[in-house]
């Protein structure tokens, strides 16, 4: 069984501040971001010392491509979902971009990636944009296939973000409490249409930091309406739950971290991110230690599946990588 609680370290090595906070039971998974990644090697190095302290542990990263991209000196520069879906051959672009993403991040050490995006593009929210494949339910839903398709060859899990939806909103949840006004009849008519089509094929949901007074006064990542009523009850989701980041501005509807992590973890998340908030997270630590919470069974699944030892000579690599850049080439 894997801890609850995935975290953050400051550099690109380990600290002996660092090793001890891994070696909590309740520390499941650690997300890396950009300040810790120097170059491929590095990273390999950083993912064995992290396996050393803790070989059960959880490793990710943000992938998505565009704008978000982590991995950046010495891996492939990746299309943004909208330049995939705006490319001669969509389908196929997503499949080799999604396999090349996770080829190379399943390479370095790191188990999987938060993606894809499965939002609609409303061009009414910044924060998502170019992220989102588009603003067609079944566009999304055909590219996000295909994508997660891709990883899947590679080895790597997928995780559909940001459940139930996160575009219409025109607030940032890194800053701001989005609220999102419409019906839930609206919402399962859009949005919910493309994670009701991949349920079935991605391990991991990532629930947005946004309020749908409609529906539920909480965010739906601490509405046990969203997450047990809708996507458990509902979809039929069976793989794991991930709280967005609760130290965005987003969870502080929830009350302090104590409050935010009982609340994610009571609504239903097998998986709580603490990120960029060390002080955070050792409060809600220290939250899961206090109410004796029982960490989540079902988040093996997001181990990696396959190790590369060098997938640049790899033929799939050079075919998919091809493709990717002539996506890159063509412009975004």
């Amino acid at each position: 069984m894997q801890g609850s609680l995935m975290l953050d370290i400051a550099g690109c090595w380990l600290t002996a501040e660092d090793r001890n906070i891994l070696r909590q039971p309740e520390v499941g998974g650690l997300i890396l971001f950009a300040r810790n990644i120097e170059h491929p090697q590095q990273v390999i190095e950083l993912c064995r010392s992290i396996r050393k302290v803790r070989p059960d542990l959880l490793i990710a990263v943000d992938q998505e491509g565009g704008r978000v991209q982590r991995l950046r000196r010495g891996f492939t520069r990746l299309p943004s979902m909208h330049a995939i879906a705006s490319s001669p051959e969509p389908l196929t672009s997503a499949r080799q971009a999604g396999w090349l993403m996770a080829a190379e991040v399943l390479a370095s050490g790191i188990d999987f990636s938060f993606a894809p995006v499965l939002d609609l593009d409303y061009q009414r929210n910044a924060v998502i944009g170019h992220r989102a494949f588009g603003s067609d339910p079944q566009q999304v839903a055909a590219l996000g296939r295909a994508f997660v398709h891709g990883m899947q060859r590679a080895g790597m899990a997928a995780v559909g973000k940001h459940f139930p939806g996160h575009g219409w909103v025109t607030a940032d949840s890194h800053f701001n409490i989005p609220v999102d006004e419409r019906s839930l009849d609206s919402i399962r008519k859009s949005d919910l249409q493309t994670f009701a089509s991949l349920v079935g094929s991605i391990k991991g949901v990532m629930p947005a930091h946004v309020i749908y007074p409609q529906v539920d006064e909480q965010p739906a990542g601490f509405s046990s309406f969203w997450l047990q009523q809708i996507l458990r009850g509902e979809l039929g989701f069976n793989g794991v739950i991930f709280s967005d980041d609760l130290s965005m501005a987003g969870a502080q509807a929830a009350g302090d971290m104590k409050a935010r992590t009982q609340a994610a973890i009571s609504a239903g998340c097998d998986m709580i991110l603490v990120c960029n908030d060390r002080a955070g997270a050792e409060e809600s630590l220290s939250c899961l230690q206090q109410e004796g919470i029982q960490p989540a069974q079902n988040t093996s699944c997001m181990r990696a599946g396959q190790l590369y030892n060098n997938v640049a000579a790899q033929p799939a690599w050079l075919q998919a990588r091809q493709v990717v850049q002539t996506l890159i080439n063509a412009g975004e």
